[in-house]
């Protein structure tokens, strides 16, 4: 087994692991800690694989969002209470099923791959991508700021609510 295969199933486990711990634990702290620690391992595969820009993305949105999350969301506006409340329903047998079909169907599309031969090594892909980024895509890639800054500003004007004096 090769070097790139132990890391890639090491952090696949990882992610799992950390997965099913969001959903189980009782403290939403470690809860989301979890949950920042399966993203994170998220992006470990993305490095693996050579994707160093989704890495970077998982990194910066989702991990750092997920930082965010605990220090603003449940340390200061969390009551005591509200941190140790049980994470699970009771459709957990449903949710089982939906596992193991999904787990069966997943194993059939791999079984497929099972003879094809590896692509070489993982090759970075952030500086054509900032090329496309910064040449031929430059107008579009501002438009679409632009239209994010616009879906911002309504969603600030649509929310803001007039308080009586």
């Amino acid at each position: 087994m090769s070097f790139e295969a132990i890391v890639f199933y090491s952090l696949a486990a990882l992610v799992l692991l950390s997965a099913v711990g969001v959903v189980t634990h009782r403290n939403t702290v470690h809860s989301s800690l979890l949950l920042g620690l399966s993203l994170a391992g998220v992006a470990g595969i993305f490095a693996s694989l050579g994707a160093d820009f989704l890495f970077a993305g998982q990194v910066l949105i989702y991990v750092s969002g997920i930082a965010v999350l605990i220090m603003f969301v449940v340390m200061l506006l969390g009551r005591a209470s509200d941190l140790h409340l049980r994470q699970v329903n009771n459709q957990w047998l449903a949710a089982l099923l939906i596992c193991c079909i999904s787990a069966v169907g997943l194993w059939r599309i791999a079984s497929s791959f099972r003879g094809l031969p590896s692509p070489g090594p993982a090759k970075p892909s952030t500086a054509l991508l900032g090329r496309l980024m910064m040449g031929d895509y430059a107008v579009p890639f501002e438009l679409i700021s632009l239209v994010l800054l616009a879906a911002l500003l309504g969603a600030i004007f649509f929310s803001h609510t007039e308080k009586d004096a």
